[in-house]
């Protein structure tokens, strides 16, 4: 049965914690199910695992992360803090949005293809020198212009 833990943070970097743990997880080995950053919370993470000795195996190295507490935290402690994302297919083609979490956060792009299967889109970084695509998240990502060309590509 899984449990989840809170991990302690250095206050304003969850968002890097987060990305070196997905990391992590991404190269293989830690099998960890879910990481929640409740918004309005400095300082914690939770992370959904089997056991504390992989919680403590996700975040090994990791800067910024100070350390688990003492007992898992029960999912009705956290319940309030979390609320269901409902990703909402309002990009289109051509879109200007800004990346908001990953390595490329703060950034414009453009969005040349929607995958909405997936729910990934595939943007252009704007101010790059060569344009490379790169694939991000829906979730990842927030419209700030609205290409007005022809309608649609």
């Amino acid at each position: 049965m899984t449990q989840i833990f809170a991990l302690r943070t250095t206050a304003n970097r969850e968002d890097q914690v987060m990305d070196f743990i997905i990391s992590r997880i991404q190269k293989g080995g830690i099998i960890i199910y879910s990481i929640i950053r409740p918004h309005g919370m400095r300082g914690y993470i939770f992370l959904e695992a089997d056991s504390e000795q992989e919680a403590n195996e996700a975040f090994q190295g990791v800067p910024y992360a100070r350390g688990l507490l003492h007992k898992p935290v029960e999912m009705s402690e956290i319940e309030p803090m979390l609320e269901q994302a409902n990703v909402q297919m309002n990009i289109e083609k051509g879109d200007i949005v800004e990346i908001i979490s990953g390595p490329f956060k703060r950034e414009n792009a453009k969005v040349t293809r929607i995958d909405q299967d997936k729910e990934e889109v595939i943007v252009e970084i704007l101010e790059a020198a060569v344009p490379i695509p790169i694939t991000v998240k829906l979730d990842s990502v927030r419209v700030i212009r609205r290409d007005q060309g022809d309608g649609n590509a």
